[in-house]
């Protein structure tokens, strides 16, 4: 079983197009339709935009169908030129940008109780990902996606949380969904398309490409579920 969330209906209407025998049920107002894909068992969700919507989802997505493997895809805004409109940023860890608690001695980012500041995906699930993107021709980059409650459009921002986490994409879900798996030992691995430009306005570009990036998360997510044995 592979659970599939994503933050909006724009990332996700592909991906529910191609299952087959579709059920949907309604657990903590999010809809959850299961079927297969490719013969594979799968679950999707939108989760809506945000931590705390992410981790809702997650948390339901485990308990009520216990996927093996959790995935979550999406657009994302890129923190380094190394990645630009449609390319991919594969998560090897997840932060979460804005926890800190560093005013009680802790480092930035670091998730109080379990002591955690990068939550590390699954590594088969990482190199199928990577696999999979550069079978549809996509440029690739594993590292750290860093998310927050932020639309994150301001240069500087953006170049603070990059040197401070070594992070190559930004987001709003990733790490939310990284924790909830962390914490109920399940493997996840994380997938975004990027639609902005390191250079360019980010508000911008995001209404314009993110059809374009979702399109893109899509493709190698259905490559990824095809081979996956």
């Amino acid at each position: 079983m592979i659970g599939i969330i994503c933050a909006m209906k724009i990332e996700a209407d592909a991906i529910r197009d191609t299952i087959q025998n579709p059920k949907t049920e309604l657990i903590s107002g999010i809809e959850f339709t299961h079927g297969f894909i490719h013969g594979k068992e799968v679950v999707l969700a939108v989760c809506g935009i945000g931590k705390v919507f992410a981790a809702v989802c997650a948390e339901a997505m485990i308990l009520h169908y216990k996927p093996t493997l959790l995935l979550n895809s999406g657009v994302a805004g890129t923190l380094t030129p190394a990645l630009s409109i449609g390319d991919i940023a594969v998560a090897a860890a997840l932060v979460q940008h804005d926890m800190d608690t560093s005013p009680l001695g802790d480092p930035v980012g670091m998730v109080s109780g379990i002591n955690k500041i990068y939550f590390e995906a699954d590594e088969a699930a990482v190199d199928g990902l990577c696999a999979a993107a550069a079978h549809i021709g996509a440029k690739t980059l594993r590292g750290t996606i860093a998310s927050g409650d932020q639309f994150l459009a301001d240069p500087a921002k953006k170049q603070r949380i990059a040197e401070a986490f070594g992070a190559v994409a930004c987001e709003m879900e990733g790490a939310a969904v990284a924790q909830v798996a962390y914490i109920n030992h399940t493997p996840f691995a994380v997938l975004r398309a990027i639609s902005d430009s390191a250079s360019g306005d980010a508000q911008m570009e995001y209404a314009e490409f993110c059809k374009l990036a979702a399109a893109r998360s899509h493709a190698i997510l259905d490559e990824f579920i095809k081979s996956a044995i």
